[in-house]
């Protein structure tokens, strides 16, 4: 396997897993039990799931009307932006040459 497919595998599965985790916790939520803590959201975000957990927020409408949601999610994705343009972009130029 390549490592472009590696990464692009990894983030797929971490979005897939921070997208589910919105969910559960909305379900969680609805049945009043022990829920998911917000650190473990913001953490399923930050370690590359942000897309899957902005997606997750507003299909379960979950976290939407919590300001540290509404402000964290966005600037993390927009953090993650820029560390693919700025740094990871010009890696895989040159590895595809």
């Amino acid at each position: 396997m390549t490592q472009p497919f590696i990464f692009f595998a990894y983030l797929l599965l971490v979005n897939l897993v921070a997208f589910a985790l919105m969910g559960i916790d909305k379900r969680k939520a609805k049945k009043n039990k022990y829920r998911i803590s917000e650190k473990t959201l913001f953490m399923s975000a930050i370690v590359g799931g942000s897309v899957g957990s902005l997606i997750g927020m507003y299909f379960f409408r979950h976290k939407t009307r919590h300001p540290q949601f509404q402000i964290g999610m966005p600037l993390i994705l927009l953090i993650h932006i820029y560390i693919l343009i700025r740094f990871l972009m010009p890696l895989f130029v040159i590895y595809m040459t």
